[in-house]
């Protein structure tokens, strides 16, 4: 029989793994907090190793489909990421029809949807993403603004549009293409790789296109980034330094659109501690 305590273990390990810019900003919060944030992104994780997975498509779907019955009888499973999830929704007002709003996202992967626009993008941003923001919520605590569940949304989409422009190579050899179709022919982008399977970009329109993106995305973190004001320091460094992270590979994507062109673009684990630093020390308030 697996304990709550070798669960939480399982989570950490798994966190500490795959999490691999997420738990520098988790390690900054106290321990019961960062076993319950810990188990919820393990379960989070297993949902999108399912969407990213090499199994048929048939297959993914029978799998979400009993992600969706697990949640629904948590205190019968055994499954040590299972029994971490039940036991942070006992100490914590976790909304687990969250992870239901994870898995409709990771199906739109599945269904290989496109998206017309940047508000069809927004829906399945707040699906993947702001959902995620939102779990992480319930685990830092806030007042009583109602707002903060919006900033947390905000933010969490924020984080899945930096997603989108750093991973737009490597989504386009996996058949998947998240930028806005209206976007692509506004820009007058033909997504393509070149013979070294680089993203191909003679007109420099691409980077256009990313270069407009970006700065969007800048706008969310400024909706999202006011959520830190309303969580206790510890949580609000937490916060910062995940968001800071990924604004500063914004940042950068902004300034250079190209070094996405041949690589997924990544910060060195000395540069993550900087931000991590900085935003327990208040940097990022």
């Amino acid at each position: 029989m697996t304990t709550v305590a070798d669960a939480y273990l399982t989570c950490d390990r798994i966190t500490r793994e795959q999490a691999r810019n997420f738990y520098y900003g988790i390690r900054l919060l106290p321990p019961p907090k960062r076993s319950a944030l810990c188990a919820l992104y393990a379960l989070a994780r297993r949902v999108d190793d399912i969407g990213d997975g090499d199994l048929p498509a048939a297959a993914k779907v029978e799998q979400l489909a009993r992600v969706r019955k697990d949640l629904a009888d948590l205190d019968g499973s055994s499954d040590p990421v299972l029994v971490a999830v039940a036991d942070a929704a006992r100490r914590y007002p976790v909304p687990l029809t969250a992870f239901g709003e994870l898995i409709d996202g990771v199906q739109m992967d599945l269904d290989g949807t496109t998206y017309a626009g940047f508000a069809d993008l927004v829906v399945y941003c707040r699906r993947v993403a702001g959902s995620i923001g939102r779990l992480c919520l319930s685990i830092f605590g806030t007042g009583t603004d109602p707002r903060a569940v919006d900033y947390a949304d905000q933010l969490g989409i924020a984080l899945q549009q930096t997603n989108i422009l750093r991973d737009v190579r490597e989504d386009l050899h996996n058949g998947r293409v998240y930028l806005p179709q209206d976007e692509l022919a506004r820009f007058g982008v033909h997504l393509a790789v070149d013979a070294g399977g680089d993203l191909h970009d003679p007109d420099a329109h691409l980077a256009a296109l990313l270069r407009y993106a970006a700065a969007r995305a800048q706008d969310w973190y400024a909706l999202g980034l006011r959520l830190l004001p309303h969580l206790d320091r510890r949580s609000a460094a937490c916060c910062g330094a995940m968001a800071g992270i990924y604004r500063t590979l914004l940042a950068r994507i902004q300034a250079d659109p190209t070094t996405v062109y041949d690589k997924r673009l990544s910060l060195s684990a000395g540069q993550k501690v900087k931000v991590a630093v900085g935003a327990l020390a208040g940097g990022a308030r």
